[in-house]
């Protein structure tokens, strides 16, 4: 079962790079540019430290993004995004459900 998670969260993970990738490089190539950067807080309270710096790593491993600090109570892990296209309320909850639940899942 264990297997089937962690190639579930690769599949997941695969594809977020790929996008990413492809997003920037559309924006690299492109005249004009949609970079509109800005600064995130997810919430990460009901992560253990080993998810919580699984979660960090991979997301500053995702092209676009980059972890830049964990607030001193462990509540909130704060992400620098090259693409804020949404509220920044919006992506938090976007990334805490995609990348949270995936790694606390893997990390059970």
């Amino acid at each position: 079962m264990r297997i089937l998670r962690i190639l579930e969260f690769l599949l997941f993970y695969v594809k977020e790079i790929v996008l990413s990738n492809v997003r920037i490089a559309h924006d690299v190539l492109t005249p004009r540019h949609r970079m509109k950067p800005g600064i995130i807080a997810v919430e990460v309270g009901d992560l253990s430290e080993r998810q919580l710096a699984a979660m960090a790593n991979l997301i500053t491993m995702t092209p676009g993004t980059l972890g830049m600090y964990v607030s001193k109570d462990r509540k909130l892990l704060y992400i620098h995004s090259m693409y804020m296209d949404k509220d920044a309320e919006a992506i938090g909850a976007d990334l805490a459900r995609d990348y949270g639940r995936r790694v606390k899942h893997v990390f059970r």
